[in-house]
């Protein structure tokens, strides 16, 4: 189907459409989760007096339930439709997030995060998804490519407000959640329901897509998925703030500065996806992408200061701006209508169950294998560096063949 109003302007993206705001609105939504928090972690160890582990379960419980949920989401969203399924997970974000600016315990904050998670599982799932229902060819690649782009660059200002609303009180980031809310109320207006073909019974329905899951080249992306987003999480997003605050002594503000490397340079390179993915296949770029993410993991543990760090971190956001475009390019187009949200939402399944599983891994190898957590930490870069490197480099030039 295509949107109305994409011809507006002669521009290959529809820049006034509804429906693309709203796409665009949803993803923000979903990236918020992690990158507004991260930064405070360090001081939220303080406030509720917990361990690294501990906070680790701040990120768990809020990704936990995408891994369960997502698969079960993407099927009711194939039957009832995409709109009737994206505004209430957007109420029940943020609801639960801004609700843990008045919590009083650390129980309470991970009752409420894992509310918020449940909202949150499906919402870029159901971007990309509209993405795939409502544009085509060189269309679609271009507006994948701003959808990433924008998720990039929600996510390079996302630490930057969060550390900036944390210097002024611990609770602010949280209340910024409330913006979801914003959001649905929109989304209730101008939101449409893309069009679709009459829904397969259920069997007919589940058969077809367990053929497509079950495909080498679906398990290939799936392993693809949770390497990247294992490490992401594990690494970049949970045991680097705290790295940073005891190796370098920095504050909330300062690792959001940080951090904010990765999606600044995942926004600039994902902006221009549509002429990059004339140059090269979806696969080969997600191989490029992983040499992208073991010489910035190398280069984190090397730094010598925060600011190398940053720099390093460039390099890891010009992998992610390659490799998750592609990746949902990949996947929409290789399924049919009828099954697209199903196959988004084990994306997002195993996605979730990296994000889940790396916080935990990497917080609790530092923790007991170690003498120091710090040193635990900068060990596990140098093997997640070395190899995610040795995967691109000997992937690559077999998917060039």
């Amino acid at each position: 189907m295509s949107d109305g109003n994409d011809e507006r302007g002669g521009s290959i993206v529809p820049w006034r459409s509804a429906t693309l705001h709203v796409i665009l609105a949803s993803s923000l939504m979903g990236v918020m989760g992690v990158s507004l928090i991260s930064p405070l972690l360090p001081s939220l160890r303080g406030v509720f007096g917990v361990s690294d582990a501990q906070i680790g379960l701040v990120i768990t419980v809020y990704t936990l339930p995408g891994v369960f949920l997502t698969p079960f989401i993407g099927l009711v969203a194939d039957r009832i439709g995409r709109r009737r399924v994206i505004i209430p997970l957007l109420f029940v974000f943020g609801i639960g997030g801004a609700g843990i600016a008045v919590a009083h315990s650390f129980r309470a904050v991970l009752a409420l995060r894992f509310l918020q998670g449940i909202g949150a599982s499906a919402l870029v799932t159901l971007a990309v998804t509209l993405i795939g229902d409502v544009y085509e060819g060189a269309r679609r690649n271009a507006v994948m490519g701003v959808n990433s782009s924008t998720i990039g660059t929600g996510a390079a200002l996302y630490p930057l407000i969060g550390g900036a609303l944390a210097s002024v009180r611990w609770n602010l980031p949280f209340l910024f959640f409330g913006i979801g809310i914003v959001v649905a109320l929109v989304a209730l207006v101008a939101l449409p329901e893309p069009e679709g073909t009459e829904p397969d019974d259920i069997r007919t329905y589940l058969s077809g897509l367990s053929d497509v899951v079950t495909s080498p080249e679906a398990l290939a992306i799936f392993a693809a998925i949770f390497i990247v987003f294992f490490v992401f999480y594990g690494a970049v997003q949970t045991a680097l703030p705290l790295l940073l605050t005891d190796e370098f002594g920095l504050s909330s503000g300062g690792i959001g500065l940080t951090l904010s490397m990765v999606s600044l340079a995942s926004a600039v390179v994902s902006s221009q996806y549509g002429r990059i993915s004339q140059w090269r296949s979806a696969p080969e770029l997600i191989a490029l992408g992983f040499l992208a993410y073991g010489c910035s993991l190398l280069g984190v543990r090397l730094a010598p200061s925060p600011l190398f760090v940053g720099a390093s971190l460039l390099i890891f956001g010009v992998g992610f701006g390659l490799v998750m475009p592609s990746i949902d390019t990949a996947i929409v187009t290789a399924v049919p209508d009828r099954l697209r949200a199903g196959m988004m939402g084990m994306r997002t399944s195993v996605l979730r169950l990296g994000q889940t599983a790396g916080p935990i891994a990497f917080t609790f190898l530092a923790e007991t294998f170690f003498p120091t957590p710090s040193t635990g930490y900068r060990l596990l870069l140098v093997v997640c560096g070395v190899v995610i490197l040795a995967a691109g480099a000997v992937g690559y030039p077999l998917l060039r063949r």
